[in-house]
């Protein structure tokens, strides 16, 4: 099997991410928060116009890996509450079938090349708790632990994660 290009994300984009990013949840998140409330967050945090619009935005890097259809997506921003040079890693994820392939490394130091390209000094990211899966791969990728709190929506426990770029 041929490995996923990667390529930036276009608003066409959209409903293929919105896709990825169900199944990824449900695979990481069913056992952690339950599959209606998996489904509930999905359907607000990856509405398709909003996607589009940050597909189309220049100060934001977003990354989509595609074979015959997508299979993965990186998205990062400038933080909103930081200066210029502190980005958030707002959602990474690819399709269960690509776990332990390699695919959320390649996309991932996709889009920590074009942050270091900008200058960017960090990069900020949260993750559930109980998402073993993502824990140890941001862990084993140089991210740091740097604070634990309550996300009172979903009522889970999330850590915040660090890399210095």
């Amino acid at each position: 099997m041929t490995s996923p290009a990667i390529r930036p994300a276009r608003p066409a984009d959209a409903a293929g991410i919105r896709r990825v990013a169900r199944e990824s949840w449900h695979a990481a998140y069913d056992d952690i928060i339950g599959a209606e409330t998996v489904d509930d967050t999905i359907d607000r945090w990856y509405d398709p116009d909003r996607l589009r619009e940050s597909a189309r935005r220049p100060s934001h890097e977003f990354f989509v890996a595609e074979r015959d259809r997508l299979v993965g997506f990186v998205h990062v921003a400038p933080d909103a509450e930081e200066e210029e040079s502190i980005f958030e890693l707002v959602r990474i994820y690819v399709v269960s079938d690509e776990w332990g392939s390699g695919l959320g490394t390649r996309l991932l130091a996709r889009a920590e090349r074009r942050l270091e390209d900008r200058n960017a000094d960090r990069l900020r990211l949260t993750v559930l708790a109980d998402n073993e899966v993502g824990v140890g791969f941001y862990e084993s990728r140089g991210f740091e632990r740097t604070e634990e709190r309550d996300d009172a929506a979903l009522g889970v426990t999330e850590f915040v994660y660090e890399k210095e770029l």
